[in-house]
């Protein structure tokens, strides 16, 4: 299922604050309407779901949510 590895994919390397790009991030993760929002919606909605295709069609959409 999640292989997690705790590695970046780009090299960090902070050396000015962009508060722009902060405020981005934060709308794209940290809101009612973020990515991570909505597939936190997806995962609980395939447990309701009456037969495998449903679960599994849910599970990627949600999957696809997360990785964007």
């Amino acid at each position: 299922m999640f292989k997690y590895v705790k590695q970046t994919n780009f090299p960090i390397d902070i050396r000015k604050k962009d508060l722009k790009m902060a405020k981005y991030l934060m709308s794209q993760f940290g809101g009612a309407n973020s990515e991570l929002a909505a597939a936190l919606r997806y995962f609980s909605q395939k447990f309701n779901m009456p037969d495998d295709y449903g679960k599994a069609l849910l599970n990627d959409i949600a999957n696809e949510e997360l990785l964007q």
